[in-house]
This record gives C-alpha cells, structure tokens and sequence, in this order.
C-alpha cells in the first residue's frame, strides 16, 4: 500500500477497538484517535483517549482537514442502537464512515453491505444475503444465503444463521447459536450464546437453550 495512509477516529477504546485495529492491518487506514464516554486506558501508548461528546468536538475543530477523516463506531454487544447514533453523530460532523472488512472474510459478489458494517475475521456473508447499516458479522459467523440482518444488529462469535433469516434491527446472536432456516428474529431480541433457534423470535425477548425458548427470570 506504500505510504498512502488514510486518517480513522472510533467511538470506542476497549475491545472492539483492538478487533478494529487487527483488521486494518495490511490496509490504508490508520487509527489517530480514540473516544469513549469513559475515561478508560487507551489500547496504544501512541493514542490518547478523548472522554465525551465536547472533547470530540474540540479535537475535531483542531484537524486541519477533517472531511478527509474517517470514522467507526467501536462498539461491540447488543448495543446497535450506538452504533447507529454514532453513525449518523459522524456524518453530520462532516466525516467519512469506515466500514471494516476483515482480509480473511468471505463476503460473496451478490450480497449487499450497509453502511459502517464491521465484518470480522472468517466471517462468510453468502449469496444474496443483506446487511443493514452498523451490523456485525463477528469472529467466523456464518450469515447464509437469501439472509436479512436490519440495521444495528450482531451476528457473534461462531454464531450460524441458516438460509433466508431475518434478524430485526439492534438484534443480538450470541456466540455459537444457530438459527435455522427462514426464521425470523424480533427487532431488540437476544439469543444466547449456544442456543438452537427452532421458531420465530418475537420482538425484545431473550431466547436461550436447545430448542431455545423465551428466558424469564424467576
């Protein structure tokens, strides 16, 4: 790539940060800055972490050009609902939106990628399948053909969706679940790490176990 490099601030400086950074290497993109809503240790002694809203702002006002900068949210979990904020946080600030594709990834010719989608090391996204905006296709997650994942959603670690599943926006697949085919997944449900998904999940629920089934606490 030679020495072209292309500036990237995220929203985030724990872990999804550092999944980030592995998954830029080898690209023209490099980590400046790093800001969280906590005041937490930065990854790289060379990148200091800004806290909050106005401290993104004041540094932003001191880059020179900062429509030539690029930006991701770095937040990992059942947290769709800030990445899409910081998405659109962003672009009204003028930035570029960095969507990240793991050099290892399979992403097919037919499927279609939103904006500011992460999709991390041996993760296949198949034929025709179709991502939302800020989705996450973690750590080899499978997301098969004919597939729906809305915006905000994450697929986890080793988590399989089966043809022609829809997933709802800000939905979470824990690590390891299956989901098999032409099932649909509520907007803001959880799926436990492991569980098989037999049946439609409603909306805002959590599911876990083989077959899974509705958690209630007790």
């Amino acid at each position: 790539m030679g020495d072209i490099r292309h500036a990237v601030v995220l929203w985030g400086a724990t872990g999804q940060a550092k999944v980030i950074s592995e998954a830029l290497r080898g690209t023209p993109f490099k980590i400046v800055a790093l800001f969280d809503n906590r005041p937490v240790t930065s990854p790289w002694e060379h990148i200091p972490v800004g806290c909050g809203l106005e401290a993104f702002d004041q540094w932003l006002s001191r880059q020179a050009n900062p429509r030539e900068l690029y930006a991701a949210p770095a937040i990992g979990g059942a947290n769709g609902k800030d990445r899409l904020y910081f998405l659109d946080f962003f672009a009204e600030r003028g930035l570029r939106i960095l969507s990240v594709r793991h050099r290892s990834a399979f992403v097919a010719e037919d499927a279609h990628i939103g904006e500011g989608c992460q999709i991390l090391a041996q993760a296949a996204v198949c034929a025709f399948a179709r991502l939302g905006r800020a989705v996450i296709a973690n750590t080899a997650s499978c997301i098969e053909h004919d597939c729906v994942v809305e915006d905000g959603a994450h697929i986890g670690p080793g988590a399989i969706l089966a043809g022609e599943v829809r997933v709802g926006g800000n939905a979470f697949i824990g690590t390891g679940a299956v989901v098999l085919p032409r099932i649909s997944i509520g907007e803001n449900a959880v799926v436990g790490a492991g569980a098989v998904v037999t049946r439609d999940v409603p909306d805002g629920v959590t599911v876990i176990g083989n077959p899974a089934r509705i958690h209630t606490k007790g």
